[in-house]
């Protein structure tokens, strides 16, 4: 018997800690290289590995063993860079690629055949509807397009052969803000997934899979990398969706590139992410480079205090545009004008972004002098820099598309969208209002 002190209590085990975001941003998915002691990630630049003997090579290949085989399909470093965007997402886990716009056809493409169809919202970024236009048709996968603020209107999109639902977090540029967990829920209604881009609100300012999202992707050459120096993607799955419930038969069904694998039922909560890197990654190749692995790491250890800056700027910039003469349509969600108030204090309550639109004074002619005039801003294809950046969607982003997918995008002829970056906010004013001065002699002398 052991010596017990008297009026003791039976010893309880202490609950599990819940680290904050702003510790795992910095520590999920890593430990210091057991092999150097360095503590930040190492740059495993190397296409292969060196299997143990035949039998552990035949396991990884197999994928019976997890192990690395080859860089196109895994990489130490970018192992780290997934695991640290899943954990930050709530996800199971993560599947990085070459860019963006990969990470989002691959994201499709391992769930999706012949014959399929795909609701979508119309706020979407103009790069990608041309990928789901052009891309999926070649797939011969149809499309159904949606006001992504109307519920009923996801509800009345599906039909039999629908597979999933597409929408962003925020709209771009338009700054639609989506209902998730009310868009989730008519998905689930169907047996559906429902896909959502959060790029523009990254895991700090809003986390999809807590509202019913599936999978989330993000462009991570936009706010995780935050540095405009590296070109990446990634996809998140929650892994509670249930691939083996008869309508997704391209996860479920035997894999006749494994041999008649059945990926949901072998690797269970894994099994879409299996697929997803094992056959879809593998096959097309576009791999996410180390060194950007790495840099994108560089840039999530600063991610919330990047994005607190982000949203501070945003707002005030915004506030000054909805004052302007020469401006109006201001899209930031976060005005209090905003018919979106009552989702951004939902989904975002630390803020609404930092990308918007504006509609300049004198249509396309006022947007390009707007765009002439300033002299911090950068004019550029590209969002979630550092650095604040400015751009004319309909003559760039946005030119592909007719005039009824511009303004059902929201793009007008003089909208500016703006991503607002981390400079003092006084200077990126002061720059905006005598850009402005050069719109309003243009206006008087045309």
């Amino acid at each position: 018997m052991t010596d017990t002190p008297p009026h003791s209590e039976p010893a309880r085990a202490e609950p599990a800690h819940a680290f904050g975001f702003e510790t795992r941003q910095l520590h999920a998915g890593q430990r210091p290289d057991p092999n150097t002691g360095a503590r930040a990630v190492p740059i495993f630049q190397t296409t292969s590995y060196v299997f143990e003997d035949p039998e552990s090579a035949a396991a990884y290949f197999n994928l019976q063993e997890y192990g690395n085989t080859y860089s196109r399909i895994m990489n130490p470093t970018v192992a780290v860079f997934e695991e640290r965007v899943a954990n930050l997402e709530g996800g199971a886990g993560a599947v990085a690629f070459a860019s963006g716009i990969a990470a989002q056809a691959a994201a499709l493409f391992t769930l999706l055949q012949p014959g399929d169809h795909v609701v979508c919202s119309t706020a979407l970024y103009g790069g990608t509807v041309n990928q789901l236009k052009h891309m999926l048709r070649k797939m011969s996968v149809e499309l159904t397009w949606v006001d992504p603020d109307d519920p009923q209107a996801w509800r009345r999109a599906v039909r039999p052969d629908t597979k999933a639902f597409f929408a962003e977090t925020i709209g771009n540029p338009g700054g639609n803000v989506l209902d998730i967990e009310t868009v989730a829920a008519i998905a689930h209604e169907h047996e559906l997934p429902l896909i959502v881009d959060n790029t523009f609100a990254t895991p700090y300012l809003c986390r999809p899979i807590e509202w019913g999202a599936d999978i989330v992707v993000h462009s991570a050459t936009k706010f995780l990398g935050g540095h405009g120096t590296s070109i990446g993607g990634v996809v998140v799955e929650a892994g509670t969706f249930n691939w083996s419930n008869g309508r997704f038969p391209v996860v479920a069904e035997p894999s006749p590139a494994y041999h008649g694998l059945r990926f949901h039922e072998t690797f269970g909560t894994y099994g879409y992410l299996m697929k997803l890197r094992a056959e879809t990654l593998r096959d097309l190749g576009a791999a996410l480079a180390p060194l950007n692995a790495f840099l994108f790491l560089q840039g999530l250890e600063t991610l919330s205090l990047r994005m607190q800056r982000h949203v501070a700027n945003a707002r005030a910039v915004a506030e000054f545009l909805a004052a302007h003469p020469l401006a109006s349509n201001v899209t930031y969600p976060g005005l209090p004008e905003s018919r979106y108030q009552p989702l951004v204090a939902k989904y975002l309550p630390l803020g609404a972004g930092a990308v918007f639109s504006f509609d300049c004074a004198g249509g396309r002619a006022g947007g390009q002098d707007l765009i002439r005039g300033v002299t911090l801003w950068s004019h550029l294809a590209n969002v979630g820099d550092a650095k604040s950046l400015i751009i004319h969607p309909a003559s760039t982003t946005h030119r592909q598309l007719g005039d009824d997918e511009l303004r059902a995008a929201g793009v007008g002829p003089g909208t500016v969208r703006l991503s607002v970056g981390l400079e003092s906010v006084e200077d990126l004013i002061w720059d905006l209002r005598q850009a402005f001065a050069l719109v309003a002699a243009t206006a008087v002398s045309a």
